[in-house]
């Protein structure tokens, strides 16, 4: 049996659909000195974990790591867990360095300064931050009915991720900048009938605007 929509859930049906998620991303930067980067040297983006309490999620840090190296600005970049398990236990959560007095105190350890000249480090991105639900609003029920499952209501979320990273030069062991990115943003989820989930993608828009704003960052000898 063919299940036909009453024209009022017809006509709500189209303005629910014409709903889209946003996101707002707001972008700031503070450069202390200039930073260059030149050809063969790399950067590595580290999260930032305080033990199992805390951690800035994996999936932001990968995401920020794949669109910095990503065009014609792209910068080679190490991953995240092949640099933390190479330099094991120095950059797990509860002996990785703070603040940029405590890489001095690692390079005394020959196996550390061995690797970072191995990979040819120039900068260590570490990244602070999470993406949250701040509000939400709104219920959705289903029934089952004759024709199967059918659900009706409206719900709203809005989101907020916001992030911050610390850039630190390896060769002058100095921090040179500091790159914000906060994305809000509002999902719905309309459903006469089926849920039809709109998200926000706030996380994953913070993400690429930090790594366009980090590209920018580093000047290359040829610009």
């Amino acid at each position: 049996m063919k299940h036909v929509l009453p024209i009022k859930q017809y006509l709500m049906l189209l303005v629910l659909l014409s709903i889209n998620a946003c996101t707002t991303v707001t972008i700031d930067q503070v450069k202390v000195t200039e930073s260059e980067l030149r050809l063969g040297e790399s950067v590595v983006v580290i999260g930032r974990r305080t033990g199992s309490d805390y951690e800035t999620e994996p999936e932001l840090i990968s995401c920020v790591g794949r669109n910095l190296a990503k065009g014609e600005q792209g910068i080679n970049v190490i991953p995240e867990s092949e640099f933390v398990d190479r330099l094991y236990p120095w950059f797990e959560a509860r002996t990785a360095p703070n603040h940029i007095k405590d890489l001095h105190r690692l390079l005394r350890y020959d196996k550390v300064k061995q690797i970072f000249d191995e990979y040819n480090v120039h900068y260590i991105i570490w990244i602070d931050g999470n993406t949250e639900k701040t509000r939400s609003s709104g219920s959705i029920s289903c029934s089952i009915s004759a024709v199967g499952i059918s659900c009706f209501g409206f719900g709203t979320w809005d989101s907020q991720a916001q992030y911050e990273a610390s850039i630190w030069d390896y060769q002058t062991k100095l921090q040179i900048g500091k790159i914000s990115s906060i994305a809000e943003g509002t999902s719905y989820v309309p459903a006469i009938v089926i849920p039809i989930p709109l998200i926000a993608t706030v996380q994953t828009d913070a993400c690429k605007a930090m790594a366009l704003q980090l590209q920018t960052f580093f000047k290359r000898p040829n610009t």
